[in-house]
Order: structure tokens, then sequence, then C-alpha cells
């Protein structure tokens, strides 16, 4: 095997990492948001935050994917 191949390899393998990370984390901040929301005393700001977090994530999810999914163009 090259080391270009390896380093392709190594890069996928890290860009799947990554992206299960990213899921992951986006997942679990859907369950805080939804959990806070049911609080009567909840911190709006805080909630606020963290909807922008999950946005963020959700873009780099997106961007991550199309990086992985070959261009059927190509």
């Amino acid at each position: 095997m090259s080391d270009s191949q390896d380093n392709v390899d190594r890069n996928l393998f890290r860009n799947m990492e990554r992206l299960r990370a990213l899921r992951i984390e986006h997942r679990d901040l859907d369950d805080v948001i939804m959990r806070l929301s049911l609080d009567l005393k909840v911190d709006e700001l805080q909630i606020k935050r963290l909807k922008k977090r999950k946005l963020q994530l959700k873009d780099q999810i997106q961007v991550l994917e199309s990086q992985l999914i070959p261009d059927m163009n190509a």
C-alpha cells in the first residue's frame, strides 16, 4: 500500500470518527434542550446558546458528510 493511500485511509477514518462524535454531541444537546424546556425556571439564554451550538454542530456534520460521500457527477 502506498503512503498516499495510507494517508487517505487515515484521513477517512479520522473524518468518520469526527462525524460520529459530532452526531453524538448533537443528539445529547437535543436531549438537554428538551429536558431544560420542561423546567419552569428555565434559563432562556442558556437554551438559546445550546440551540445555537446544536445548529453549529449540524453545519459541521453536513460539511463532513459531503466530504465523505463521493460526488455522483464525477
